[in-house]
């Protein structure tokens, strides 16, 4: 079951921070098709936010064709974003993780990282066109 976290200093709208979760966790397999999403109460209390902004957040993922709403049972998933390089995303993220270690050790912030591959995959994009 996924688990949300909320960036305060983001300038991302918090459902929109929840819509992209779920997104996120659609793409890596760690949602599939019929897995229930929290409870919109669960998911208030434990974020300290408004019930109507995970509602909005849902709704969001309803439109979007990704999530459907049953009531009185909850909120799941529609379909996948998995796409075919699923299955070789488990050894990326294991060399992934040894990487944000090393960096980590070399004084990095999750910021410096964030612009670090952010500025990466730009510059790799550009060079491949």
């Amino acid at each position: 079951m996924i688990e949300f976290v909320l960036d305060g200093r983001s300038k991302v709208n918090t459902y929109m921070q929840l819509v992209q979760q779920v997104k996120q966790a659609l793409r890596v397999g760690l949602l599939s098709p019929g897995d229930q999403l929290p409870k919109v109460r669960d998911v208030a209390q434990s974020l300290a936010i408004n019930p109507n902004t995970v509602l909005k957040a849902y709704r969001e993922l309803e439109l979007e064709g990704l999530a459907e709403g049953r009531p009185g049972v909850g909120t799941f998933v529609r379909r996948s974003l998995a796409g075919e390089s699923l299955g070789s995303q488990a050894a990326l993220r294991e060399e992934l993780v040894d990487w944000l270690h090393r960096a980590q050790a070399a004084g990095l912030t999750d910021e410096d990282v964030t612009a670090l591959v952010e500025t990466t995959m730009r510059a790799a994009r550009q060079a491949s066109v």
